[in-house]
């Protein structure tokens, strides 16, 4: 496949909004730098930064990425899964562990103190076709919550905007594997498609419903899909049974998409996802995010591979930070050749964990915006930024 052309990366006399520097970025087009953007933080994270310098104000990632100074990206607010949901109980409660019925109606044993670990899951909400027939009830295409009551009087602001907005299209396989659990779901794929094949059906049809009202009121500039499907050995369905259910409901959700102006649609897969990138190709999702480095989802391979096919965001080795700023400016010069192609918002290949001081997480930030051509941002994290650059 031919090399991409690099775009000129130039300054300009008047700076390109957050919105046209995030699509023209992903459309391989000339801008004065790349957006600049982060995944987020484990809770635990903000928790211990705290003590390190942050405020106490800075206790989600919104917060964190107002005070880092990041470009604002947004989705419009509306409802693509279940809804109602479940109503959360608490079922049994220790000194250390609560289990609990969540809103998608799976029972876990969770942490009592908030900590970002897996939960045990205990039981979950569909295993028989019955199971699946009732909660459809929560599936509703034609439920008027899915949109917010004050819809239309945000679209006078919405299409006035300066930065990127987009929707978020839900899930095939990772809803499905949600609800069901992992082993039931897999299985099922095998002893039970025309199961599977009903659920993700019923999800498509969803999906095309709510679509229509947002693409007819607003030109939106992105969708995605959260599918949490592979682990670092690789997708957790083979690409086979992959092409079968999902790329012809993904065609039908993209060439929606499409058919409105919106041509940057992006999944959200851990782990390595090598084996499902050509599909999603396929099936007209053309954005590959995080890029799980130590999973073996490198970016650079998928731009050789696949050139100017694929746009990438993430692919930034977090466990980088773990190891110190030799370690930063190793990672940040493996990914400024490909940062000068185009089509590559570059970024934390996943949420930055507890183990990442905040003194290193600035020097990172500071670091990646010299070398990238990132003005450092008016915000508040400014001083502190110029404090570890010392």
């Amino acid at each position: 496949m031919d090399e991409p052309v690099t775009p000129a990366i130039e300054p300009r006399s008047t700076p390109l909004t957050p919105r046209e520097r995030w699509l023209r970025t992903l459309r391989f087009q000339s801008v004065d730098h790349v957006p600049d953007e982060e995944f987020g933080y484990w809770t635990e994270t903000l928790q211990v930064w705290r003590d390190q310098g942050i405020p106490e104000g800075v206790n989600s990632d919104a917060a964190a990425d107002r005070f880092f100074g990041f470009a604002r990206r947004q989705r419009v607010p509306v409802r693509m899964g279940i809804h109602p949901a479940f109503q959360r109980q608490v079922l049994e409660e220790t000194d250390r562990h609560r289990i609990v019925v969540d809103g998608t109606g799976v029972t876990l044993m969770e942490n009592k103190d908030g900590s970002s670990t897996i939960p045990q899951f205990l039981r979950f909400p569909i295993d028989t076709r019955q199971d699946w027939i009732e909660f459809r009830r929560r599936l509703d295409p034609a439920d008027v919550a899915r949109y917010p009551a004050r819809w239309e009087q945000q679209l006078p602001a919405w299409r006035q905007r300066d930065f990127p907005l987009g929707i978020a299209v839900g899930s095939l396989f990772g809803w499905i594997r949600d609800w069901m659990g992992f082993e039931r779901a897999t299985t099922a794929c095998i002893e039970e498609p025309a199961l599977i094949e009903d659920m993700m059906e019923h999800i498509t049809e969803l999906t095309l419903h709510v679509l229509q009202r947002a693409l007819r009121d607003l030109q939106l500039d992105f969708a995605d899909f959260w599918e949490d499907m592979c682990f670092n050995s690789g997708p957790m369905i083979s690409p086979r049974l992959f092409r079968r259910f999902m790329v012809p409901r993904y065609q039908k959700i993209t060439s929606l998409l499409r058919s409105h102006g919106v041509d940057i649609i992006y999944v959200d897969c851990d782990g390595d996802i090598t084996e499902l990138v050509p599909l999603w190709l396929e099936a007209g999702v053309n954005c590959m995010f995080p890029l799980e480095i130590r999973a073996g989802s490198r970016p650079e391979q998928f731009r050789a591979t696949y050139g100017r096919d694929v746009l990438l965001m993430g692919g930034v080795d977090k466990t980088a930070l773990i190891q110190g700023k030799p370690a930063v400016d190793r990672e940040l010069a493996r990914i400024v050749p490909l940062v000068e192609q185009g089509g590559y918002i570059p970024h934390l290949d996943h949420r930055c964990p507890p183990d990442v001081t905040l003194d290193t997480y600035l020097y990172y930030l500071r670091r990646k915006r010299e070398l990238l051509g990132i003005p450092q941002p008016e915000a508040p994290a400014t001083a502190l930024v110029r404090e570890a650059s010392r």
